[in-house]
């Protein structure tokens, strides 16, 4: 049996406080207290272990409303080394963890990170706010989340539902992914390029709850497709099952997307990091050419 992690989480300083993130234990930062997650996790975040504590030998993330921890998973599956920030506290979240307003972190705190994932809540733009008139009673962040990260001069992506105020955005589906048993439509912008994401195959039926449906009782959760949101129609273990997450509650599977899509996002920001690295590794090569070999005899 394996034995449970621990992971350390930290509060933002109180206001007026040094807000500086540096190497652990993050200077400026008070420790809050320890999580204790399932076995099954430390794939996912053993990253500091694995790399011997020397930080710099995987990119670090930081995932701006991390909620749980769906994205966050993704990234660590590309080779990012992740910590997560959100207001709320988020026990079951598997990485470092800050709880604290994202909006309210200092440009020295976003630069300590080689890149930067944000998730801004999605209730404004969400189908159900305009159905039910509610968008003005929902956060509207997304263009200052935007200014706020294109300050930082890192690569960063920025996640939300249809509808966001998102510019150039790719869609992602479940049914581009294979292994997982949701449509979850999901918007990334980046100030990076993205390629152009799988082909997706026509959205299937979906399992159902519903007796007026024609297909009532002809689907299983286990097998087919289902929809994972508030009121929801299968169970919280076929939930995890269909979104490739074993750690959340219900609740949390509601609020999240699949690791799949930000392990996708996350494969194209390591090559531009990459590239970023190789560019300007053969720009300083060319300013100081190497010394002509002296002629010998």
């Amino acid at each position: 049996m394996t034995t449970p992690s621990r992971v350390m989480c930290y509060c933002l300083p109180d206001k007026g406080a040094e807000n500086t993130l540096r190497t652990p234990p993050f200077a400026g930062l008070r420790p809050a207290l320890h999580h204790v997650f399932a076995p099954g996790l430390s794939g996912l975040y053993d990253c500091r272990k694995q790399d011997g504590g020397q930080m710099g030998r995987q990119p670090e993330l930081l995932d701006l409303f991390c909620g749980a921890g769906g994205a966050s998973a993704g990234y660590r599956r590309a080779g990012f080394c992740v910590t997560g920030v959100d207001s709320a506290p988020q026990p079951n979240y598997p990485f470092e963890f800050i709880r604290g307003d994202a909006l309210a972190l200092d440009k020295a705190v976003l630069r300590r990170f080689d890149a930067i994932h944000a998730s801004p809540p999605c209730q404004h733009y969400s189908v159900l706010a305009k159905r039910n008139g509610n968008a003005g009673d929902h956060p509207d962040l997304v263009a200052a989340v935007r200014e706020m990260l294109e300050r930082t001069g890192r690569p960063w992506v920025i996640e939300n539902v249809p509808g966001a105020p998102l510019r150039n955005p790719v869609v992602l589906s479940g049914t581009m992914f294979p292994g997982l048993r949701v449509i979850r439509r999901r918007l990334f912008e980046a100030s990076f390029p993205l390629p152009l994401p799988p082909l997706a195959p026509p959205p299937p039926l979906c399992h159902t709850l519903d007796k007026r449906k024609a297909h009532y009782g002809k689907t299983c959760e286990w097998t087919d497709f289902v929809m994972v949101n508030g009121g929801g129609n299968c169970s919280a273990a076929a939930a995890r099952d269909a979104m490739g997450i074993d750690w959340m509650t219900k609740r949390e599977i509601n609020e999240a997307i699949p690791p799949a899509y930000t392990a996708w996002v996350g494969q194209a920001l390591m090559r531009h990091l990459q590239g970023s690295r190789d560019g300007k590794k053969d720009r300083i090569e060319s300013a100081h050419p190497p010394l002509p070999e002296t002629a010998h005899g």
